[in-house]
């Protein structure tokens, strides 16, 4: 049995949604940089072979601030904003943090950051499931 004090706080909204905005942190955090340094975003694209850059720094920038903002306001639309991020999340893995093609340090730290990547996807995953549980139950 959960002690009183905790399921408090666990049931808090005011503790779910900064658990959300956390879970997204490093998510919206380089939307926004995305935004207001945009060319460096530019430059960070093109570094990375991804061409042209711009209008896949705008669907970048979309999809981050727009997919954080869904998971950390929650509700019956959760699962779209955590499968954006999350895709968008693995698909940077193959484009920026491609470890097996580097070697010594390199590879070791991009591998770090890959499972870094792959943990936050399933945190997302937890949420989704979450929120479909609990909308479930309340309809």
């Amino acid at each position: 049995m959960t002690p009183k004090v905790i399921d408090a706080i666990l049931s808090a909204r005011l503790f779910q949604s900064l658990a959300r905005i956390l879970l997204t942190l490093g998510l919206w955090l380089p939307g926004i940089l995305q935004v207001t340094q945009f060319q460096t975003a530019i430059g960070d694209f093109t570094h990375f072979h991804v061409t042209p850059p711009v209008p896949y720094i705008i669907a970048s920038i979309i999809t981050l601030l727009v997919g954080s903002a869904i998971v950390i306001v929650g509700g019956k639309w959760t699962w779209l904003g955590a499968g954006a991020l999350g895709i968008y999340t693995g698909l940077t893995i193959f484009i920026a943090h491609n470890f097996w093609a580097m070697q010594g340090a390199d590879a070791t730290n991009e591998m770090r950051t890959a499972i870094e990547h792959v943990s936050m996807i399933g945190g997302l995953m937890v949420v989704a499931i979450a929120e479909h549980q609990r909308t479930k139950a309340s309809a």
